[in-house]
């Protein structure tokens, strides 16, 4: 809840930026979190983790912290147009990209030799 009335703020005071840039930020956006999600994911492969590694890895390199952003947004830079709606359409993408990730991660199966965490680690 906190987060939609940080993101209502930002588009209500920034409403005209919003209208002007609102394509172009929602390309910046879309790639730079393609990138990302790609990025942890085939560096977790090239590392030679396992793949249900390879995945977290994806989803955290991919998932960034958009709260922050915006409230840093907000606290330093006096909720500048351009950088609040940036930041306000990264939170929303991240939220679908990271459902949509987490859906397409669920439906392959990992490899039969996969043991949980819980089985590797021994204390």
């Amino acid at each position: 809840m906190f987060f939609i009335g940080i993101v209502a703020a930002a588009l209500a005071v920034n409403w005209q930026n919003f209208l002007n840039y609102v394509g172009l930020v929602f390309i910046g956006v879309l790639i730079h979190n393609a990138l990302a999600l790609n990025l942890g994911y085939w560096s977790g492969r090239v590392c030679g983790l396992p793949e249900f590694d390879n995945r977290a890895v994806s989803i955290e390199v991919g998932i960034q912290n958009s709260g922050l952003g915006l409230v840093l947004v907000f606290n330093f830079f006096d909720g500048l147009g351009g950088m609040a709606i940036l930041v306000a359409w990264w939170g929303i993408w991240h939220i679908i990209a990271g459902l949509a990730a987490a859906f397409i991660f669920s439906r392959r199966p990992l490899p039969a030799d996969f043991q949980p965490a819980t089985d590797r680690i021994s204390f």
